[in-house]
């Protein structure tokens, strides 16, 4: 595939979309691996007066497994859109994506932390743009 290809429209910006998201989900993932108990710590105060305070450590561990698969995909996503131009990896990955941000947002409101749910929602957009660029 050439550059002059790569850097026109539509697959620059699925590329450029899919490499966000590798960025944003496997920073995160990965922190929260790298970091477990202050990662852990933190959640515990964040959401001790909630509903969900006795399953903290359970959903600690699915939000980092869907971090980290959503930030894989969509780098792998990149590769394949580089070289093939195909979509369907870096689609699973914004689709992904998304529900990885839907679950933090559901999380964050029900710990009433609205102020840190609203921060969500930019990337929300962008991973369901994802969705429709890469569809």
């Amino acid at each position: 595939m050439s550059l002059l290809r790569v850097l026109e429209g539509e697959l620059s910006v699925q590329i450029l979309t899919a490499a966000i998201l590798a960025i944003l989900f496997l920073q995160s993932g990965l922190d929260k691996i790298f970091d477990w108990k202050g990662n852990l710590s933190w959640l515990k105060s964040h959401f001790g007066s909630s509903p969900l305070k006795s399953v903290v450590p359970l959903l600690l561990t699915i939000i980092t497994i869907t971090e980290v698969t959503a930030g894989l995909l969509s780098a792998i996503g990149v590769i394949m859109l580089l070289t093939s131009g195909d979509t369907t990896i870096a689609m699973l990955g914004a689709q992904i994506s998304a529900l990885s941000i839907v679950m933090l947002f559901f999380g964050q409101r029900i710990a009433k932390d609205y102020a840190g749910a609203a921060t969500l929602v930019p990337y929300f957009i962008l991973a369901i743009f994802g969705i429709l660029i890469l569809n």
